[in-house]
């Protein structure tokens, strides 16, 4: 049965715990998705017969929490997941960070370093509204955004658009992981499908090349998808966790 935290901004994120040995395993979901998706199951389920402790959850505007997409942010996002980590998980926690639950992985990161025992990236985008998402618009949208405030994106993944909004991108630009140091003093793994038309595999080199870190590592599929949630891929995942989990 879901349940809900209330955080400091007023916000009503909807959670799923599962509880268990340490170190617990929070799965972080992409923009537009929630802790209903495949992997965040999967993980669920295998970190229950693990008898690990788990959390999924869903950002404000997503699935079962409070607001609405529109008036989110990426910056609002790693909030939430600041207050869902702090809440509702004790001691160091592995980070499994989907697309650009990578990016607020990276944030949660650089502001509690000390909570986290590791990171698995799957897919991870760090960076996407400035590098990827913005260029990609045409000169048209992007006077759009900048006139009316918004445009609305197709999306390959579902029959509603994207809204994509001003405070998206400037909040976006406030948040850049890519362009200071990044410290991760702990073990990263980054998986990745070559055939993933929505993150490039320049992308985790880029971030492998740019972050400090005592061990990182990326893997990455041939022909796997954005979704990368093939059995054999979510293999991998688990794998990453235990191998950023090992003493």
């Amino acid at each position: 049965m879901v349940s809900y935290l209330d955080t400091e901004q007023g916000r009503r994120l909807a959670f799923h715990k599962t509880e268990g040995r340490a170190p617990g395993v929070v799965f972080l979901g992409g923009f537009m998705s929630d802790m209903s998706g495949t992997k965040a199951v999967y993980l669920e389920d295998w970190a229950r017969a693990q008898g690990r402790a788990f959390l999924r959850f869903d950002y404000s505007g997503h699935g079962e929490s409070s607001g609405t997409f529109e008036e989110g942010c990426i910056g609002d996002w790693a909030e939430d997941a600041f207050a869902a980590v702090s809440a509702l998980t004790e001691g160091p926690q592995i980070l499994v960070g989907s697309s650009m639950g990578g990016w607020i992985a990276l944030l949660l990161a650089r502001r509690m370093p000390a909570r986290i025992a590791g990171l698995v990236g799957v897919a991870a985008a760090p960076d996407f509204t400035e590098d990827s998402m913005w260029p990609a618009l045409s000169a048209a949208q992007q006077a759009e955004i900048a006139t009316t405030g918004k445009t609305l994106l197709p999306n390959d993944y579902d029959s509603k658009p994207y809204p994509l909004t001003r405070r998206l991108f400037e909040d976006g630009r406030r948040q850049l992981v890519l362009r200071s140091p990044l410290a991760l003093p702990f073990r990263v793994r980054l998986v990745q499908g070559t055939a993933d038309t929505a993150v490039a595999t320049a992308v985790p080199l880029r971030l492998m090349e740019h972050a400090t870190c005592p061990d990182l590592r990326l893997t990455l599929v041939k022909d796997a998808d954005h979704r990368f949630s093939a059995p054999e891929c979510l293999a991998l995942i688990t794998q990453a966790i235990d191998e950023v989990s090992a003493p």
